[in-house]
């Protein structure tokens, strides 16, 4: 089929004479046939240098090379190391009097400059080989450098081993990315979602859609950010997800539909949460829970990292009542044990008082954590604090999971391993509950999740008479104790989704007039879920926060620290949008200021 159109094309060129032609269709081939086959990126296509810095070994000895990079260190104005993306070179800098000008630009450039150089691929000397160098076994023999761009003082050195605050590191993000580790947390990353297409796009037919980031306010669910327009008091809303937008596509029949999504929530301080986030955003027609999660478990066995574990499939499962009961929590980490453990029936009889009041109450219990050599492991004050743990959460059903975490950092502090670093525990979580309890109002209902998420089919009966009941068709894919994803199967009837919101919820159904019309026009069954991209990253590379593997991270405050984002605005440019600043009394020196941060109320 690609042949008779290629030579369809061919015969369409005007050309004098069927040389041309015949280039062409022998070059376009040749080039289609090396590039289906090639597997190694060629990384130096399209610019100055010939070569990687970290690309090169004995197998190029005596080439000619162009390296482009920036000057690591120097030792003694004889060598220096030649750093880029791909990795490290040594370079000899010319000793020769011939050659002084070479000399001058190597040994005067500060360190980080960026020097271009050519040379010649030489083996170092015997005995002076560095094995712990992938380039260790050669070096560069220089005839030409160019000084592309000097180098200021640092405010410190680009070195994953020197120690410096998050906050300078995010001020001077733009040098912290030229870290290894920072290359390498973000190279991955482009990789693993590079294989997410694959396997979505080219291996099962999904469509990858862009939707719309200003948007309107959706009911419940985090709070969202508002955008001022120019009509009067009218208001666009950044979306926390595009939760509808997607359900939309599927009524629009587009079946399968892809996104790496930008999402945003306005949570405030949040120690590890991210102002703006990415998700990998799915949504199927016709499908049920079992065909989500087998997808999602192909999905991330497909793009796992070569470096790591394989990934083995399919997933346990376990539903919320199960985890809360053996774990304390609804993500549990099952990379080791100290299960919560209900002894109730030991002391039925117990004349202990608060024991007794604990199981006189309605669903009462006394529940405990055996914790495997403790007595050798945990000292007085590991117990005190324990103690003090259990207080300060006292009469919260989550009490006993955050027991369960903390015995195991003290365990591990002291030296006992429970949480291997290299093994990758995924566990599904279903059969949460539809709806709970409001916190501001215990009588009234919230969604667990969000209101679009259909009933358990073995509870539509309760929905009218004991809602509180209802379990959801939602689940969450937990990995080593973090909620890594979350989905659900939806509600594709009009009057259903009516009724939750209207009368359970008690939501202004205005406000989704738009979603319920598209329901009443033969909306398909369906059901997704979005993977937290971030998060996943984040716990496949090991890193300390999730602002490790984002380029340019907000800090915990929300701050972007390099640009002094948010900033204020004159009053000029606030006018086209009808909003005026309410200053705090306590701030009226900052009226005086533009350049001072602020938190305007409208």
């Amino acid at each position: 089929m690609f042949s008779s159109w290629l030579s369809r094309l061919c015969r369409g060129l005007s050309t004098p004479t069927g040389r041309v032609t015949h280039l062409i269709q022998g070059s376009l081939s040749r080039r289609l046939m090396l590039s289906s086959q090639r597997r190694i990126p060629e990384l130096s296509s399209f610019v100055a240098r010939t070569n990687t810095c970290g690309e090169l070994r004995s197998s190029h000895l005596g080439q000619e090379v162009t390296l482009c990079g920036w000057i690591q260190y120097r030792r003694q104005n004889i060598f220096l190391v030649l750093r880029d993306f791909h990795g490290l070179v040594q370079v000899v800098i010319p000793q020769d009097e011939s050659a002084a000008s070479v000399k001058k630009i190597l040994c005067e450039a500060p360190v980080e400059s960026v020097v271009q150089v050519s040379g010649t691929v030489i083996s170092r000397p015997p005995g002076q080989e560095n094995p712990k160098m992938p380039t260790g076994e050669i070096e560069i023999k220089v005839k030409s450098a160019q000084l592309l761009n000097t180098c200021k003082k640092l405010p410190f050195e680009i070195k994953d081993f020197v120690k410096k605050t998050e906050a300078l590191r995010l001020q001077y993000r733009y040098l912290d990315l030229r870290s290894f580790q920072m290359q390498y947390n973000l190279r991955l990353r482009s990789r693993m979602v590079m294989k997410m297409r694959e396997y979505l796009c080219n291996l099962h037919g999904f469509v990858d859609i862009e939707t719309p980031t200003l948007f309107k306010r959706t009911p419940g669910g985090a709070k969202e950010y508002v955008i001022p327009s120019r009509e009067p008091g009218k208001f666009y809303c950044l979306p926390q997800s595009p939760q509808q937008f997607k359900q939309l596509l599927m009524v629009g029949g587009l079946d399968r539909y892809f996104q790496v999504a930008r999402c945003y929530r306005d949570e405030g301080s949040r120690p590890d949460r991210q102002p703006e986030f990415t998700q990998i955003d799915i949504e199927m027609s016709f499908v049920d829970q079992i065909g989500i999660r087998s997808l999602i478990e192909g999905l991330l066995q497909y793009s796992w990292p070569s470096d790591k574990d394989p990934v083995v499939v399919p997933f346990p499962s376990m539903t919320f009542a199960e985890a809360l009961a053996s774990y304390g929590t609804d993500k549990p980490d099952t990379r080791f044990g100290m299960k919560i453990v209900d002894i109730s029936d030991v002391f039925r009889n117990t004349k202990v008082g608060f024991l007794q009041d604990a199981l006189s109450k309605p669903q009462g219990t006394v529940k405990a954590i055996c914790i495997s050599e403790g007595a050798k492991y945990l000292k007085r004050k590991d117990i005190e604090s324990l103690r003090k743990l259990a207080a300060d959460h006292f009469n919260q059903c989550s009490v006993l999971g955050k027991l369960r975490l903390e015995c195991a950092d003290l365990l591990e502090a002291r030296g006992l391993v429970l949480r291997d670093p290299a093994l990758f525990s995924f566990l599904w979580v279903v059969d949460f509950p539809l709806f709970l309890p409001k916190e501001e109002n215990p009588g009234e209902l919230e969604s667990a999740h969000h209101p679009f998420t259909a009933p358990h089919p073995s509870d539509i009966h309760l929905l009218h008479t004991e809602p509180k009941q209802v379990r959801s068709q939602h689940y969450d894919l937990v990995l080593n104790g973090n909620e890594i994803g979350g989905g659900s199967i939806r509600i594709h009837d009009a009057e259903l989704q009516r009724y939750i919101l209207a009368t359970l919820l008690k939501e202004d159904v205005k406000l989704l007039s738009h979603l319920l019309q598209a329901l009443d026009f033969g909306a398909p069954p369906h059901g997704g879920i979005a993977l937290g991209l971030d998060r996943l990253i984040c716990l496949v590379t090991g890193a300390p926060s999730i602002r490790d593997v984002i380029a340019f991270p907000k800090s915990f405050r929300g701050h972007d620290l390099m640009s002094n984002a948010p900033d204020s605005l004159p009053p000029e440019e606030l006018k086209p949008y009808h909003i005026q600043v309410s200053w705090p009394a306590d701030s009226e020196a900052e009226k005086s200021s533009l350049n001072q941060p602020y938190h305007p109320e409208s």
